[in-house]
């Protein structure tokens, strides 16, 4: 099986409301690098879009009336997880968890405001 350059086995595809908007978020938050947006014609809203954050792909998409929302939980590894972690709440997130050591790393639950829950985790 050849899997396409830049993608992995299995790769998160987040559908929200206000695409442009939630790709601002991956990219303050997160660094997120632009691999691929396509327009939809009629509306000129996000059809399908690619981002990379680390070595991970995310794929995303505006909701239509066909594809609503569909708000999921993520696990990313991130380097500094208290400066990514203040960076999300600067951007609209909301605190599930605070960070703090544990067996497997230091970790903090957000929420975004589209729904979306993002694990943040350094490892110690």
């Amino acid at each position: 099986m050849k899997i396409p350059d830049g993608h992995q086995t299995i790769m998160p595809y987040i559908t929200v409301e206000g695409a442009e908007k939630f790709i601002a978020f991956l990219k303050r938050v997160f660094g997120a690098k632009e691999l691929l947006v396509v327009h939809r014609p009629e509306d000129g809203s996000v059809m399908h879009a690619e981002y990379s954050i680390g070595t991970s792909t995310v794929m995303l998409a505006n909701a239509t009336q066909a594809y609503k929302p569909s708000p999921i939980v993520l696990f990313i590894y991130v380097e500094n997880i208290d400066e990514t972690f203040h960076k999300a709440l600067k951007a609209g997130a909301i605190t599930i968890e605070e960070p703090a050591n544990k067996e497997y790393g230091r970790t903090g639950g957000l929420k975004d405001e589209f729904g979306n829950i993002w694990w943040l985790v350094t490892p110690l």
